[in-house]
């Protein structure tokens, strides 16, 4: 197709339909000598004769009727490119890789993405879980395409937009709720048997360093990656745990549970990442439009 005007054959097309140079000239709006001079274009880039005159009608040789019949072929795949534009034009849909922590997607994501599915049918958000730093490289190596995820999203490349804040709270089994201290402060659950997230989660950083500045170390009888399994240990009577209070706030297991503030008080920040350079398309603005209502 290099070199190949699109202009010129339906200018060739029309002189065979019509007749004339002349007719074609005055359908297109232009001078008889321009299409005169598309035409002698087209037929230098094949090297062939592709009109002839035949009395007074301009008429195509066996070249041009059979070249005319791949024009056909290419309007017709071409407006088929236009009404396939169209479509996306008018509708929201394509593929959308969000990235984010298991808390968020099991507790905050599933009823905004339902009500985005529900008025964008054609829209498709796929979504995977992982630790911060996996989905900023994610967004760095665009094999995703937004991350809702707990700052700090460090990075020059990166636009990085708050979403809300998440409050942390210590869980106690409800039926041992007297032996729970009045001031759940690090030194009050030091000496309790204690379940917190895995090593390597941001959040595990920041109860990790909770414990710290107040001078100790946390020292967990359980490492999980599970906020629900975290729950049923606690539900169990096993320990108690530090969680992001957006995994307690349904109903669930609030049964069996026990939800306290911390002292001092310990939260941490959700934000949408995005790179810099990422185009928006009409479904990557909708998502970050559902997300940025979770502030309100």
């Amino acid at each position: 197709m290099r070199g190949l005007n699109l202009d010129h054959l339906r200018t060739f097309a029309q002189v065979v339909e019509l007749g004339s140079f002349s007719a074609a000239a005055e359908r297109g709006g232009v001078t008889q000598p321009a299409v005169s001079l598309q035409v002698r274009q087209l037929e230098r880039r094949f090297g062939l004769k592709l009109v002839e005159r035949i009395g007074r009608r301009a008429g195509p040789t066996a070249a041009g009727l059979e070249l005319l019949t791949h024009i056909r072929v290419i309007d017709a795949a071409l407006a088929q490119a236009e009404q396939a534009m169209s479509a996306h034009a008018s509708q929201v849909s394509g593929r959308i890789r969000l990235g984010t922590g298991a808390t968020a997607c099991t507790y905050l994501l599933p009823p905004l993405l339902a009500d985005l599915r529900q008025r964008f049918p054609a829209l498709d958000i796929v979504a995977s879980t992982g630790n911060t730093s996996d989905m900023l490289r994610g967004l760095e190596h665009n094999t995703l395409d937004m991350a809702l995820v707990t700052l700090p999203a460090p990075g020059r490349m990166f636009q990085v937009t708050p979403v809300l804040e998440d409050e942390f709270v210590a869980i106690f089994p409800a039926r041992d709720s007297g032996a729970i201290p009045d001031a759940v402060t690090p030194q009050s659950l030091a000496g309790l048997p204690l379940v917190l997230f895995e090593p390597g989660a941001r959040t595990r950083r920041l109860v990790d360093d909770w414990f710290e500045a107040a001078g100790l170390a946390a020292k967990p009888v359980m490492e999980l990656g599970s906020t629900e399994a975290m729950k049923e240990i606690v539900a169990a009577g096993l320990g108690c745990a530090v969680l992001p209070k957006l995994a307690v706030s349904g109903a669930g297991r609030r049964d069996a549970l026990a939800v306290r503030s911390l002292t001092p008080r310990l939260s941490r920040d959700l934000a949408i990442v995005l790179r810099r350079d990422k185009p928006l398309s009409r479904g990557l603005r909708h998502l970050e439009a559902a997300l940025l209502a979770l502030r309100a």
